[in-house]
């Protein structure tokens, strides 16, 4: 081939590669190019984004989600926009996701949304709607397949338009306010809604439904009507729902036994009657259900064995059986159920012993175990095992398991979020290797409850990174005080134990802290300043150590979600913080037993929250000064004021101080009782599903009456109580006081109060406790007091008090101490018999005495007509009248006899 040739050929496939080059480029081009969407669609999309602002505090708002309508440009193609889905085809919006994308604003009948009439799916959960209603408007969207409002600040009631949409196969509209108060409607919506698939009503009052209603929706697969309100017995059919494969009834208030009938639902993979009232026994037909992989029947009232006939659940993932009734010993089938990773039946009374290891080892998938609070003796060490052999755990709850030493096994243990080894009488030193367990995984660690006399080597700060609570309350633990590091760290309890030193600052690195309580331990210093800084923090309980200097500011400007703060038992000096009034949300402030120098905070009347306020025995003296403004008067939810053995005078402001709605017993709520937080600390869990810790900060308070301490360890929603002994208050009681119909315990004893004891006392119907001894208080003890039924202490000691003790009720019950120091009173169980008749004055100066010769037939017929005209007037009066006049008559047929008596 000669050269011109050769480049020719050279030429040609130079020509030939860039043409095939070019062809592929111009290919992929085209397979890359989007088409734009219309333009109507993008003007609505805009016009729903300008609706709205970025609230980071929208609910449940994740870091990165906000992003999705940043994305959103008047110049680009909507169909590329996070969130947005077009028609392959049309290129119609028919898909929108703005799930978590903290949108914070209302919706209305106008939103530029209702134009999207093409939407086949629309997912607007977690976010802040504010509480705006769902508009009717939402009927625009004939073709909705998919719509999920939930965790939205939606309020009202759910439209009936959302019943035309005929074509839904899913609606989660759950944990949004009251949207069912029509039951017809939530009727209309099961009969219309024949397509759907999944339905998830969770936290929406549907209380006077029932369980028929959605018989209809034979299409289900997924019910969830967790939180609900139902109530009343488990319906012995469910209808056409023979394809349900998640049931959730958790949270409600269903009674009665768990009908056979259950087993019919044969497709069941998710069931949970957790929460409820149900009672009776497991029955064995529920291990038919060959496709549960979990089952939930905690916090029940079941009982009798847990029926081997579970055993039969081969695909069973999770059993949860906490917090009921159940007797007798674990069943050995359990250990056939080879799948299992969860086994939770804590809180039961199940008895005999387990060998933990050999329970362990049939099970190898196992992750989550759970035997706290039951009458088992774990037995956690063996020599047939090797310890390291076992599966990583990822829950372990051996409370109350009569174990008395550390378990071993545990220093191989590298993936724990959870231990509990609470209230076993486990003693000695917490082991050296127990600060090395699984430190990257740890979450929450429960030793407290037991005989620890110490820390072998403990670290100055906590080691485990993702530590979110710690108690070692309730042992014998000394030496000085670890600090978390974690700053994901919410509780972390250290009271009653010998720890000594000072708090570190570095405490306050733990950002997201909840609840401190380091109380009745030997601890000094002075509390930490920044502990202002903590914003999260809703506990502060530092009573009874040996704490000096000023009470730090715990309260910035900007507010605080302090609700409890209790120093009292220490050296605290000064001047409380003005700054105390920035705790909005403070219901107790425990200040009892330290050297404060100031007067009454009248300032903390602004606290609309407070409902406790102890200032016992701390160096506050002075008058408290009377409400001068027009505002309403002060503490209004006050239920608990403790001002004795300070140096108050002048005349105490019943008025300003007590005129709140809860001292006369308005609204509240006896079966509950004041907590201070609620921490929910939740996991994920194996098999889809998940665990919930509930812990709560109850509060306390000791209260003197006769001299004597009562310490109330629980405080009832409804419990209220005044002492303002050892002051020097004076002045009278007013009839004021009859208004606080709460009122359980009085103590104004060892004051210079005055005047008569109000009559009005008599009202208060709950009192338990009145004491108004060491006083100047004259007159008699009112016979209206005869009507406190409940009254167990009582004491008028050192008072200038006269006249007759009432006679019967609760007054028989006590002593002669109750009535002591008063020359004047006379009657049971004084030694002093009372000269008169019982409950009547009579004159001075009877005709007898002036020497008057009575003609006794006269004064007799004057008797027997007198009693004619009475039984004739009785007739006409009521039954009190009559029983009163009766009365006279005895009492002038005693005066008789007394006067008939032969003189000396």
């Amino acid at each position: 081939m000669g050269l011109s040739s050769l480049c020719l050929a050279f030429a040609s496939m130079f020509i030939l590669s860039k043409l095939v080059l070019s062809r592929l480029v111009m290919a992929d081009s085209l397979q890359s190019y989007t088409p734009p969407c219309h333009d109507d669609e993008i003007f609505a999309l805009l016009q729903f984004k300008q609706s709205f602002v970025i609230h980071m505090s929208a609910s449940r708002c994740e870091a990165a989600a906000h992003l999705k309508i940043s994305s959103w440009k008047s110049n680009s193609n909507c169909c590329s926009w996070d969130g947005v889905e077009c028609d392959e085809e049309t290129r119609q919006v028919i898909g929108l996701d703005l799930s978590s994308s903290c949108l914070y604003g209302s919706i209305n009948s106008n939103s530029t949304l209702f134009r999207l009439f093409h939407l086949e799916s629309l997912n607007l959960a977690h976010n802040n709607f504010n509480f705006s209603q769902i508009p009717p408007t939402v009927r625009n969207f004939p073709k909705l397949r998919y719509l999920n409002l939930s965790y939205s600040n939606f309020s009202g009631q759910v439209p009936s338009e959302v019943s035309q949409l005929t074509k839904l196969s899913s609606l989660d509209l759950s944990y949004n306010e009251d949207m069912f108060s029509n039951e017809e409607l939530l009727r209309s919506l099961a009969q219309n809604l024949t397509d759907l698939e999944t339905l998830d009503l969770s936290s929406i009052n549907i209380s006077s439904t029932t369980l028929n209603t959605f018989a209809n929706l034979s299409h289900l697969t997924s019910l969830v009507l967790a939180e609900c309100g139902m109530f009343g017995k488990l319906p012995f059919s469910l209808g056409n729902l023979r394809h349900l494969i998640y049931l959730d009834l958790s949270m409600n208030e269903f009674n009665g036994q768990i009908p056979s009938s259950f087993a019919n639902l044969t497709q069941l993979t998710y069931f949970s009657l957790g929460g409820n009232y149900i009672n009776g026994i497991i029955p064995c037909s529920l291990g038919n259900l060959t496709q549960l992989t979990i089952l939930r029947l905690y916090q029940n009232q079941l009982s009798g064995p847990i029926p081997s006939c579970l055993g039969n659940l081969g695909k069973l993932t999770v059993l949860d059986l906490d917090f009921n009734k159940f007797q007798g010993e674990i069943p050995e089938s359990l250990l056939n159920v080879v799948r299992l990773k969860g086994l939770l039946l804590a809180y039961n009374t199940l008895s005999g012993t387990v060998e933990f290891l050999k329970l362990l080892k049939p099970l190898p998938n196992l992750k989550w175990v759970d035997l706290s609070g039951n009458n088992l003796d774990v037995i956690t060490e063996t020599r047939t095992m090797n310890a390291s052999s076992i599966p990583r755990l990822e829950m372990l709850g051996l409370g109350s398991c009569n174990i008395r030493k550390f378990p071993n096994f545990l220093r191989y243990q590298d993936t724990l979020e959870f231990l509990n080894l609470s209230r076993n009488g486990i003693h000695g030193q917490v082991p050296k290797w127990m600060w090395n367990i699984s430190r990257e995984s740890l979450a929450l660690l429960d030793i407290s409850h037991n005989l620890l006399s110490g820390l072998d080597q403990p670290p100055v700060v906590l080691p485990w990174v993702d530590l979110a609570g710690l108690d070692l309350s309730f042992n014998r633990l000394s030496g000085p005080l670890s600090v978390p590091s974690s700053q994901y760290m919410k509780f972390y309890h250290i009271s009653n134990n010998k720890i000594t030193g000072e708090i570190s600052p570095l405490i306050c690195n733990a950002r997201s802290l909840n609840s401190l309580d380091v109380s009745n331990n030997n601890l000094s210093g002075m509390l930490p300043r920044c502990l202002g800084n903590l914003s999260s923090l809703e506990v502060l309980s530092v009573g009874n150590n040996y704490f000096h200097g000023t009470l730090p500011h715990l309260c910035p400007t900007n507010g605080s979600d302090l609700m409890l703060i209790d120093v009292s038992r220490n050296q605290l000096q000064g001047k409380l913080p003005r700054s105390l009034a920035n705790c909005l949300r403070l219901e107790s402030l425990v200040l009892s037993s330290n050297k404060f120098d100031d007067v009454f905070p009248v300032w903390l009347g602004t606290l609309s929250e407070l409902k406790v306020l102890a200032m016992r025995n701390s160096g506050f003296y002075g008058a408290i000064p009377r409400h001068q403004s027009n505002h309403d008067d002060g503490f209004p939810n006050l239920r608990i004021l403790d001002l004795s053995q300070n140096n108050f005078t002048g005349q105490f402001a019943f008025e300003f101080i007590l005129s709140g709605k809860s001292m006369r017993g308005i609204h509240l709520d006896g079966s509950k009782y004041m907590r201070a937080f609620e921490l929910v600390a939740v996991e994920s869990g194996p098999g889809g599903g998940y665990y919930e810790g509930f812990y709560f900060y109850e509060y306390s308070i000791t209260l003197m009456n006769k001299g004597l301490q009562r310490y109330f360890q629980k405080i009832r929603e409804d419990f209220m109580a005044i002492d303002l002994s050892s002051n020097r208050f004076e002045g009278k009681i007013p009839e004021f006081i009859g208004n606080l119909k709460g009122l359980r315990s009085l103590n104004v004893s060892s004051n210079i109060l005055s005047g008569r004891i109000p009559p009005s006392l008599g009202n208060l119907t709950n009192l338990e406790a009145l004491d108004l001894s060491h006083n100047n208080f004259l007159g008699e003890i009112p016979p209206s007091l005869l009507q406190l039924s409940f009254l167990q202490i009582f004491s008028v000691s050192y008072n200038n008090l006269k006249g007759q003790i009432p006679v019967g009720n609760q007054f028989s019950t006590f002593e002669v101490t109750s009535y002591e120091g008063n020359p004047g009173l006379c009657g049971v169980p004084l030694p002093k018999k009372c000269s008169r008749p019982e409950g009547v004055e009579l004159p001075h100066s009877t005709a007898e005495e002036d020497g008057v010769e009575l003609d006794w037939k006269f004064v007799a017929a004057g008797l027997v007509s007198g009693l004619v005209v009475g039984v004739v007037l009785a007739d006409f009066v009521t039954t009190r009248f009559s029983v009163r006049f009766i009365e006279i008559v005895a009492l002038l047929i005693r005066l008789m006899k007394r006067m008939r008596r032969p003189r000396s």
